[in-house]
């Protein structure tokens, strides 16, 4: 495996299975981060208009039910289970 790649995960054997944490879930984390933003600021600016309140608000329930996706990216971050594969075959 390319010795770069091996810096940017962290791996912990436990039999068959693999703790892997890479950083993959921070990208995933930043994006969502970043969406979040978004749909509260133009759902925000929609507020401003009476014909737009509809979709403003559903823009809010979006990013509140990215909020809620937040912890999950967390959590699958620190705890990702590998199933590792044992090469030798006896």
């Amino acid at each position: 495996m390319d010795n770069s790649n091996q810096k940017n995960k962290a791996v912990i054997h436990l039999g068959a299975e693999q703790i892997v944490i890479e950083r993959r879930y921070r990208a995933l984390g930043a994006i969502n981060d970043a969406l979040i933003a978004v749909w509260f600021l133009i759902g925000s600016i929609f507020f401003f208009y009476d014909s737009l309140m509809t979709d403003g608000t559903w823009l809010f329930v979006a990013g509140s039910l990215q909020l809620l996706l937040r912890p999950v990216i967390t959590l699958a971050e620190l705890i990702h289970v590998k199933r590792s594969y044992n090469r030798r075959r006896n």
